[in-house]
């Protein structure tokens, strides 16, 4: 899946009422420090403090382990991966998925133990770590046993293994896959990230009509989910799109609202590769 793949469900907050009475019960000062940690770490995020949303996740995660809390500790650590790789702390982003991967002991489900797979998967392939990021992805095929609700997203992933080993035929097949999951499931996101992937696969097979179909779909539900990082990708390939049909002027007006979108997001890897696109065309690319 490219990056900025979507965040997961985070852990939840559980009011625990008394029976037939209007107060609520105390919950355990570890319990509590948990949830107020994930919290804050949840609005950090939103705010787009993504340092804070690190340190928000790291004490969230160490209260869940304090508890041996199986379910809290693993949406934490996926969680704490997730901003670490927005913050291009790519080894910090795996070893935050540790406590998940490398403790079995604590009892997992197949669930959390696929999203921790798929989690290392997405952050090799960021890292260019195909065979590594194969091997995790088979892995969490495997914990989720053609089931979870992490089906669509691992599709997705598995197609753009496929995509960078030049297979746009298999790679499509991944994302279509990936697209009916997500239908089924009625999970928008993945699906966005289907359509983007089936956009990429056509352009690679030489099928630019096909290739501007997709991703116009791709973007009117990343616009309709309000995901910027999203957006960004898909007019990012867009332009790239336009560029190869030789539209120069075309190519050059997605560059400028995917540049803008980096800036606002505050997204300097981003940002930068918008302006190496730019700069392919011939055209100025200076920071707004």
């Amino acid at each position: 899946m490219p990056r900025g793949a979507r965040l997961p469900a985070l852990l939840a907050c559980l009011l625990l009422a008394a029976c037939g009475a209007s107060a609520v019960k105390p919950r355990p000062a570890a319990v509590s420090a948990a949830l107020e940690a994930n919290r804050r770490a949840e609005a950090l995020l939103r705010a787009g403090d993504i340092e804070g949303a690190a340190r928000g996740y790291r004490d969230a995660l160490r209260a869940s382990q304090s508890l041996e809390d199986a379910d809290g500790i693993a949406a934490n650590a996926v969680n704490l991966s997730i901003v670490y790789q927005r913050l291009g702390r790519l080894a910090e982003a795996r070893a935050s998925l540790a406590p998940v991967l490398e403790q079995a002991s604590l009892g997992f489900t197949g669930e959390r133990l696929a999203q921790a797979a798929l989690r290392r998967a997405v952050i090799d392939l960021d890292d260019q770590r195909i065979p590594s990021a194969g091997e995790w992805a088979a892995r969490a095929a495997s914990h989720c046993n053609g089931s979870c609700t992490s089906l669509a997203a691992i599709e997705n992933v598995k197609g753009q293994l496929a995509l960078e080993g030049g297979n746009a035929q298999a790679a499509s097949a991944s994302a279509r896959r990936a697209l009916d999951a997500s239908r089924a499931s009625g999970d928008r996101a993945e699906a966005g990230n289907a359509l983007r992937l089936l956009g990429i696969s056509a352009m690679q097979a030489g099928d630019a009509a096909a290739a501007l179909a997709h991703l116009d779909q791709a973007l009117a539900v990343d616009r309709e989910l309000a995901f910027p990082r999203k957006i960004r990708l898909d007019l990012v390939w867009l332009g790239r799109i336009s560029a190869m049909r030789g539209e120069r002027a075309s190519a050059l007006a997605y560059y400028e609202r995917a540049l803008a979108i980096s800036d606002a997001e505050k997204d300097p890897r981003g940002a930068a590769e918008v302006r190496a696109l730019m700069r392919a065309l011939g055209a100025s690319a200076t920071s707004r």
